[in-house]
């Protein structure tokens, strides 16, 4: 399987929730995957990294102490966005750090699941965004992003910023953020963004109010077919794309 980078429209869509289910779903078919989180604000004051423990706990992981620090490599307690953490740390988010831990990661694990922080172009630093990270891994991209209404225009906008960086984007991932039945509206928000976004609408997870990783998992099938396969067709760019 291979290594993936998980992105949202916004904060709070359910990049965890997504995260977590295919950590979870890998471990369990005998994949040797961890996750990783690059940059986490919001930390206890232990900085124990809340979105990287979810996914631990979930896929019931213990890694090795030494490997916490590459999983998680900057951590901040101000619940913000990572530049305005960063700046409040009096420290510096540097993606060549990022790159480094992930490739360490990637030298002791088959499959490593990446999780930004917010959305696509939230900042890191006053030149750089979640983007830029994503530029230097190079990975292909999940898009996390909500069901309801509103999300059409979030996804497209997310959809073009990350085509115009010239990233692989394996397709589209709907999290029902509140309890409720899948309506007209949420049913054609799978249809539009899937016909004008150029990228498959891969699954849509329903709301959860106590999280279950293996309900999850046959709906996210369609992610394993594309991520277990050799090679991919971008369907934007007509290329086909070694993973």
């Amino acid at each position: 399987m291979k290594s993936v980078f998980i992105t949202g429209t916004d904060t709070g869509v359910g990049k965890t929730v997504v995260a977590a289910s295919l950590l979870a779903a890998a471990r369990a078919r005998g994949i040797d995957a961890v996750p990783m989180k690059p940059v986490q604000t919001g930390c206890s004051r232990n900085l124990a990294a809340p979105d990287l423990d979810f996914c631990l706990r979930a896929a019931q992981f213990k890694p090795q102490p030494n490997e916490q620090d590459l999983m998680c490599p900057y951590r901040f307690i101000p619940a913000c966005g990572p530049h305005l953490a960063a700046r409040l740390a009096h420290k510096r988010i540097r993606i060549g750090k990022i790159a480094g831990a992930f490739r360490r990661l990637s030298s002791l694990h088959e499959t490593v699941i990446v999780e930004g922080a917010g959305g696509v172009l939230v900042p890191i630093d006053e030149k750089n965004s979640m983007l830029d990270i994503m530029k230097s891994l190079q990975l292909p991209v999940i898009l996390v992003a909500r069901t309801g209404l509103g999300t059409i225009n979030h996804t497209l906008l997310s959809l073009a910023e990350l085509r115009r960086a010239k990233l692989d984007v394996i397709g589209v991932v709907l999290v029902q953020s509140a309890p409720g039945k899948q309506g007209v509206i949420e049913k054609d928000n799978a249809r539009t963004i899937g016909k004008l976004g150029l990228a498959p609408v891969l699954a849509c997870l329903p709301f959860q109010k106590h999280f279950n990783s293996a309900a999850f998992t046959p709906l996210l099938s369609p992610v394993f077919r594309i991520l277990e396969k050799p090679s991919y067709v971008d369907s934007s760019r007509c290329s086909r794309t070694k993973l």
